[in-house]
């Protein structure tokens, strides 16, 4: 699959990359893409959610009635589960929710997700670009000139750039990322991928390994 290099005005420059068939071209595992996902969104959860239960909360041990003959269900103390205010019942606790992949299951997640970003045609590739000062103007006009406007963007780079990451930070639905940082989770919540050249190389480099 061939795709035209643009430059940051929108033109092409006359020069066409190959994607590679063996990330671009695969059948799609849906399954192992779902893998994938919930695992970068387990990994995000802090886990230090906490209720108290009865044990834990801070009130009196007094039996608030006799056992019997009030006419209504026996009563512990006021921290019972069953009173306005008592300890919660197996209320969660503090717990890591990350969990172990393979990497060959990773790696054919990415690949799956950047399959179906080639069959709906939703990779456009420009040459490396830099800007001389960080400047959201800029970096709107770049996205005027790619014809991407009011879609969720992710940009490739293949190495950090300080003045092309301050320049798209204050946009909304617009995201940098570093090639070697690319997973499944970014690329299927983007609506268009734009991806450096250089980053095609890295892309490749890691996925084919």
């Amino acid at each position: 699959m061939e795709i035209s290099v643009l430059n940051i005005k929108g033109q092409e420059t006359g020069r066409k990359v190959t994607l590679n068939e063996e990330i671009y071209g695969i059948e799609p595992n849906d399954h192992v893409l779902y893998l994938d996902v919930k695992q970068y969104l387990a990994n995000q959860r802090q886990g230090t959610h906490k209720a108290k239960e009865r044990s834990e909360h801070a009130g009196s041990t007094r039996k608030l009635g006799r056992q019997k003959g009030g006419g209504g269900a026996r009563h512990g103390d006021i921290n019972s589960p069953l009173m306005k205010g008592g300890g919660r019942v197996f209320g969660p606790r503090p717990r890591d929710y990350r969990f172990k992949l393979n990497k060959k299951v990773k790696v054919l997640a990415r690949k799956s997700a950047l399959s179906y970003k080639a069959q709906e045609d939703a990779i456009i590739v420009v040459e490396d670009f830099n800007f001389e000062a960080p400047k959201t103007k800029d970096f709107i006009n770049v996205v005027k000139n790619l014809k991407v406007e009011g879609k969720k963007l992710l940009l490739v780079l293949p190495e950090s750039n300080k003045n092309v990451y301050l320049s798209a930070r204050n946009l909304q639905r617009t995201e940098v990322i570093l090639a070697s940082s690319l997973n499944s989770y970014k690329v299927l919540n983007a609506d268009v991928l734009v991806v450096t050249e250089n980053s095609l190389e890295t892309i490749d480099g890691i996925l084919t390994k």
